[in-house]
């Protein structure tokens, strides 16, 4: 498989490695800690030498597999990065799922959403540690990187969608329009947040403005949302 294959290369039909088997069994826990280990080793040599000039192959050497086993865990090159956003596809939706009785989506996604601004989660973007900011550098300074990133986000929308029309009801279309606006408005703070700390300011210093920045931003989404207000 050539290096320019690596970008469409398409999911394997199931092996024992992408074979379903349960949460908690140790086969399990092993095979997503190999997914983390690989990625690991892919991002260090992408933070050291570039995305671009990191082939696949040095990635399955350095992580001592095959490049065909490399594939079974990874469909493409720029999965290796962002497999650390993949625990966090339906993180929206499962907010809204697990969210008190009778509190509504919004007020839960805002909660949970300060609840990581105070944590300095990196997925608000309020993180100043170095090997964060060097991440999200690689991360944002990499087209490829960011239109994969778009494969993401939408599959979040699409899961909060369904999260939304079971917790308020309405019809399917309603509920896609308002995942779609409040994916994209998380994802507009997040990436404010690390424009700011990525040019020096430190986390707690933004910390603040960013809370007021959340608090405004869903003050807009619960005026054309009413629905799940």
């Amino acid at each position: 498989m050539s290096e320019a294959e690596t970008t469409s290369e398409t999911t394997p039909e199931t092996t024992p490695e992408t074979a379903p088997e349960p949460d908690g069994s140790l086969r399990s826990r092993k095979k997503r800690q190999r997914y983390t280990t690989i990625s690991e080793t892919a991002i260090a040599l992408f933070l050291e030498r570039g995305f671009e000039k990191v082939s696949v192959a040095e990635v399955a050497a350095a992580a001592e597999i095959s490049k065909p086993t490399l594939f079974r865990y990874f469909a493409t090159k720029e999965d290796l990065v962002l497999h650390r956003f993949a625990d966090h596809e339906d993180e929206a939706a499962r907010v809204v799922t697990g969210r008190p009785a009778r509190r509504a989506a919004l007020d839960a996604l805002q909660r949970h959403f300060l609840d990581g601004l105070e944590r300095h989660d990196p997925v608000t973007g309020l993180c100043d540690a170095p090997e964060i900011l060097a991440f999200h550098r690689l991360l944002y300074s990499t087209p490829s990187l960011v239109a994969r990133l778009h494969g993401y986000q939408n599959r979040s929308e699409e899961a909060l969608a369904e999260a939304l029309t079971a917790a308020h009801g309405g019809d399917r279309l309603e509920a896609r329009l308002a995942a779609g606006q409040i994916v994209a408005v998380q994802r507009i703070l997040a990436e404010e947040n690390w424009r700011r700390v990525a040019s020096g300011e430190g986390a707690e210093e933004v910390w603040p403005s960013a809370v007021t920045a959340v608090n405004r931003a869903y003050a807009q989404l619960r005026s054309g949302l009413i629905r799940y207000a």
